[in-house]
């Protein structure tokens, strides 16, 4: 018999953290799946950590072969995949345990959806929380609005589609290196209404090895790319307005921005010592820069904002179709909020990460 969902997680010398991921999906709430992971010929140990995890779990089942590149990755776990939903799982994130039993209710309740997303946490490549809950838009219309604009509106990691849709429009662009993802959800956001849900379902991780810090030019091109042939199957004038960094690049200057925008956004999530810890790493890229020294100070002796752990207890009490409670606020207090407004759009909570067109959750 067919389990309800396939998980698909490609991995890439991810020895580092895939442990972590697979633990994240075998010990979901929802048990009616598959876990298909594709070792895309790594050189580190991965492999051996996956084959162990293989022997103990039939549900995994388990590729190993040479390296073909992660959109033609994707494409060949979708065409074995068994389930009647896929969900997408990167090997460095981790999925909070009701990710799958609220994608799959989502779904069972909204026949017309074809793709569904969801707000998530940001850690760090250490595993620090760094943002409570980044808020992404909930309905059809502003997503696909934001999608054909270039943002990242529908976050891959927290992705659960429909399997048949997916491959009736042939699943991932397999000339795409990135921005596979961009692409697909356009596509099937041509077929079928696209969604958030208002809960953070996984934590993605930031970290200077993952492929969207590797290479943000070739991200961005990409992106712009995807977007103008959407544009043309639409028959639309577009515009692409994902400008700007996405994520820290080789300047001081740069790393300086990141470096305050992670430690503020660990503040108002309630973590001191993740905000001082990037508030020394912001002072020691640009010692002279007085925001560093005021980030530390803060983060040092400032009372820290009360009310994160109880409107995030809250949002996940809210069931799927029922109130949102504090979905669509920002955990962010307007006084330390300002300390952001001066840097470049794109590395503002409004947009922040890959630019994803959405903000973290505010004070109530």
């Amino acid at each position: 018999m067919s389990p309800t969902v396939s998980v698909l997680m490609p991995v890439y010398n991810s020895q580092r953290y895939v442990a972590l991921a697979i633990e994240s999906i075998l010990g979901q709430s929802f048990q009616d799946f598959e876990l298909i992971i594709t070792d895309d010929g790594s050189n580190d140990t991965s492999l051996s950590i996956l084959k162990r995890y293989a022997e103990k779990d039939q549900r995994i089942r388990l590729i190993s072969r040479e390296n073909r590149g992660i959109s033609r990755t994707r494409n060949e776990m979708l065409w074995q995949a068994k389930g009647e939903f896929v969900a997408v799982m990167d090997a460095d994130d981790i999925a909070l345990p009701d990710r799958l039993t609220r994608q799959v209710m989502f779904l069972r309740q909204n026949p017309d959806v074809v793709c569904v997303g969801s707000s998530y946490q940001l850690i760090d490549e250490e595993g620090r929380l760094l943002l409570i809950c980044f808020q992404l838009a909930e309905d059809d219309a502003t997503i696909q609005k934001q999608l054909l604009a270039g943002f990242g509106a529908i976050h891959q990691p927290t992705v659960m589609f429909r399997r048949v849709p997916a491959i009736a429009i042939g699943g991932y662009n397999q000339t795409m290196p990135v921005c596979e993802d961009l692409d697909l959800w356009m596509r099937l956001g041509e077929v079928g209404k696209l969604a958030n849900l208002p809960q953070p379902l996984v934590q993605y991780r930031l970290h200077p090895n993952s492929i969207s810090e590797k290479n943000p030019s070739l991200e961005m091109e990409k992106a712009r790319e995807a977007c103008e042939r959407a544009w043309k199957r639409r028959g639309i004038e577009g515009q692409f307005e994902a400008i700007g960094e996405w994520r820290p690049g080789s300047s001081q200057a740069s790393r300086h921005r990141f470096m305050l925008q992670y430690g503020w956004w660990a503040f108002n999530s309630g973590q001191r010592q993740t905000a001082m810890t990037y508030g020394w790493r912001a002072i020691k890229t640009l010692p002279f820069h007085l925001e560093g020294w005021r980030l530390l100070v803060c983060a040092a002796i400032k009372p820290l904002p009360t009310n994160q752990a109880e409107c995030f207890a809250k949002d996940r009490l809210d069931t799927i179709a029922g109130d949102r409670g504090v979905a669509g606020k920002q955990y962010e207090s307007k006084r330390n909020f300002e300390h952001t407004a001066s840097y470049p759009h794109s590395v503002t909570p409004e947009i922040g990460i890959r630019g994803k067109e959405g903000k973290p959750k505010e004070s109530m």
